[in-house]
């Protein structure tokens, strides 16, 4: 099997696919974008994709919930919950009152962004926490220290000045598993849908969150994402505690398409 994450070598989205896709063989190929995974199981260049969805301290990936509205054709197969830490690694010799700038992805620097607040530090941000780590031993510019995982040092041969530095202490990223074609499997008990409503008005939300009430369906997750269409008009991706051949799911979806309202299946496992 080929497995598709987000690269370089190096990075969560690296540790995720390794602590997931256990099977003896299986490669794992990275890319420089969530959107190149997407691409790359679209086009069979890799048989399943491992992205980011949602982390405890930042909330949802939005560039990946886009890309599953877009990528109608894919779908998840299955969730890992991965422990993140976030460490301050630098060149060997550089001291924490030598920094003036952190590199790293995004979301570490916002999961840290107390901690970087102290130092007063300015910031720069990457594709990926390996990127900026690989930009930190060609560079060799000891005013600058990277956010990563304690892995990411030991591949980049930097030194660990500072660990565990995010603002929460308890800090878990939400990984699915991305694939071709829908396979519902018999003991499935969680489904991902999204629900496009059908006119934006007053208690449109309440009124869909009601369906899954009255047909004692657990909602487990639920993010909102703008439709691109209008300012004010907005979708929702829900999790709910299910599987899609569950009678009461099957119920659910078409009351909902009843009401107008469009049902995008993303998944069941």
């Amino acid at each position: 099997m080929k497995v598709g994450y987000l690269g370089p070598e190096g990075t969560f989205s690296e540790a995720a696919s390794i602590d997931y896709f256990t099977a003896p063989g299986t490669v794992r190929i990275p890319f420089m974008t969530f959107w190149e995974i997407l691409e790359a199981v679209r086009g069979g260049e890799v048989d399943q994709g491992i992205l980011p969805i949602e982390n405890s301290i930042e909330g949802s990936v939005t560039s990946v919930l886009d890309g599953l509205q877009h990528y109608t054709d894919l779908y998840i197969n299955g969730e890992m919950i991965l422990n993140v830490e976030q460490n301050l690694m630098v060149l060997e010799g550089t001291e924490l009152e030598d920094l003036t700038e952190i590199w790293s992805h995004p979301q570490p620097i916002a999961q840290c962004r107390q901690y970087l607040q102290k130092l007063n530090v300015e910031t720069k941000t990457f594709g990926s926490t390996a990127q900026a780590a690989a930009a930190l031993k060609n560079a060799q510019n000891s005013r600058v220290g990277v956010l990563g995982p304690a892995w990411t040092a030991e591949k980049f041969g930097l030194k660990m000045i500072a660990r565990n530095i995010q603002d929460v202490e308890e800090n878990h990223t939400r990984f699915i598993a991305i694939g071709r074609g829908l396979h519902v499997p018999a003991n499935a008990s969680n489904s991902f849908i999204l629900v496009a409503p059908h006119l934006e008005r007053p208690g449109v939300l309440v009124n869909i969150l009601n369906v899954f009430a009255s047909l004692n369906l657990n909602l487990t997750w639920i993010e909102s994402r703008p439709t691109k269409k209008r300012l004010g008009d907005y979708q929702f991706f829900l999790k709910i505690a299910e599987g899609l051949e569950h009678e009461s799911m099957k119920k659910a979806i078409s009351i909902l398409e009843l009401y107008g309202h469009s049902v995008q299946l993303l998944g069941s496992f």
